[in-house]
């Protein structure tokens, strides 16, 4: 196996993009919770989603040519959280080392 490529359910499947290979099933999900914020000139879009999977937030930076995403599966939402806040905390304790505002 080349390694850019791994095995799945689905078949051999490559991380780029190939006219050759399988489109995956469609998996129905159920928003049940969406919302949207700016901050400075990035947009995210938090969406809690549920499928037979179970439920997920889904966090989306929206602009430019490329978008990043990532999922979190329900039960770590929690543990998330907790990290987060601290981060929020440890971002307004600490100091800067640099002026943003000086170029």
């Amino acid at each position: 196996m080349i390694s850019n490529e791994q095995s799945s359910f689905y078949g051999r499947q490559s991380y780029g993009w190939s006219a050759f290979s399988q489109p995956r099933p469609q998996v129905i999900e159920d928003t049940l919770q969406n919302c949207e914020i700016q901050i400075e000139r990035k947009t995210f879009v938090l969406t809690l989603k549920e499928n037979a999977r179970g439920r997920f937030l889904r966090i989306a930076e929206i602009g430019g040519p490329r978008h990043s995403l990532i999922i979190i599966p329900a039960p770590g939402l929690k543990d998330f959280q907790r990290i987060l806040a601290d981060m929020v905390q440890a971002a307004t304790e600490i100091s800067p080392k640099h002026d943003p505002t000086t170029p």
